[in-house]
């Protein structure tokens, strides 16, 4: 497999991406609106997301959570969500771009994990909330296949872990049959 194709951060760049195309489809009379993800609107699901970015470039540097602080704390958006999403994102993208990312230890809230690990738990955060997005601001949901797939594949074997970190709700059964993408978004909790 290539690391410039395939690999954590190249993955991880295309699932910010696809979810900054959802950002920048986001009306100005939407950002009020809900989403799937029970107590947060669509500018609170982007602030979050967001927020993501903007801790993957202190944490990739090896910096702690302590060292970091609240600086990330509160609304990251302001006046102008999307361009605010764009300097985290592409902060972030570059800094997972990095040589030698992949190896670094990445220090957590519950231990240290490789850059690897750090950047495919990102990657699959950017994924879900896509979904969760474009449902709540009524954008097609269809998401990129290569990344469901990636998806689906990183969380199966662990989800329980990240259900009893609060990260998920309880599965929602789909058929045996249905689109990848159904039964990813049954594994977090989701209805398609």
């Amino acid at each position: 497999m290539d690391e410039e194709v395939d690999g954590p951060s190249a993955r991880y760049a295309r699932a910010v991406a696809a979810f900054g195309a959802l950002v920048h489809a986001v009306s100005p009379e939407q950002w009020g609106d809900g989403t799937p993800c029970a107590g947060w609107n669509v500018r609170q699901l982007v602030n979050h997301v967001a927020g993501e970015n903007a801790w993957v470039v202190p944490l990739l540097e090896g910096r702690t959570i302590d060292d970091v602080g609240s600086s990330l704390d509160g609304d990251l958006l302001g006046d102008d969500p999307s361009a605010r999403w764009d300097d985290l994102a592409e902060a972030a993208v570059a800094s997972a771009a990095a040589d030698g990312v992949l190896d670094r230890v990445v220090h957590v809230s519950y231990g240290d994990i490789s850059g690897h690990e750090y950047l495919s738990q990102v990657a699959v955060d950017h994924v879900v909330h896509a979904w969760d997005l474009a449902r709540g601001i009524g954008a097609p949901e269809q998401l990129d296949d290569d990344l469901v797939a990636f998806a689906h594949g990183y969380l199966e074997p662990q989800i329980e872990e990240w259900r009893s970190a609060g990260a998920f709700g309880a599965k929602v059964a789909v058929p045996a049959d249905a689109p990848l993408q159904s039964q990813l978004l049954g594994l977090t909790g989701r209805q398609a």
